[in-house]
């Protein structure tokens, strides 16, 4: 089974590509588990929340690799973790950072900045999109990890991803 982690800034069509490319590959995907938490929160989230929702996103993405068959899509990881407490907290906690360094993906997409912004009640930074995806792409090469840049409309981004997964051994 290849791991495909999407990562990027808010409103980039994480969500949409790995649900598209897990029904078009009969396959399931790890949905965001921020988005969980936060609507069952009940108040303003706080730095201590980002621990609490990284955990439950590895825990997510663990339970679901044991159904994935050929491949497992990823909506968000610990980089997004990483990038989102130091904008927003200036620090990031020891265990976010440790288990970015030891999770292994096939291969990572960052989705570009090019989708029109969707407002939405978890969403934050409209305004700080081009600042963050460059912050984001800077991590990617720094982790030296695979990755892939992916641009333009959603049928765009779906078609690239197609090719790629059924002609190279990602």
């Amino acid at each position: 089974m290849k791991r495909i982690l999407f990562t990027g800034p808010e409103s980039t069509g994480k969500s949409a590509l790995a649900t598209r490319l897990a029904e078009e590959w009969d396959t399931v995907w790890v949905p965001e588990y921020a988005r969980t938490y936060l609507e069952q929160l009940g108040r303003p989230y706080n730095e201590a929340d980002l621990l609490n929702i990284a955990k439950g996103q590895l825990q997510w993405e663990d339970q679901y690799a044991e159904k994935a068959t050929d491949f497992l899509f990823i909506d968000t990881g610990m980089l997004v973790m990483k990038v989102w407490s130091e904008f927003k907290y200036n620090r990031c906690h020891p265990w976010i950072l440790e288990q970015l360094q030891r999770r292994q993906y096939d291969l990572w997409v960052l989705c570009g900045i090019d989708i029109p912004w969707e407002p939405g009640p978890m969403r934050e930074n409209p305004n700080e999109r081009e600042a963050l995806y460059g912050i984001y792409r800077q991590e990617l090469q720094q982790l030296g990890v695979p990755f892939i840049e992916l641009w333009g409309s959603r049928e765009e981004r779906v078609a690239r991803m197609q090719e790629l997964l059924t002609h190279t051994d990602t």
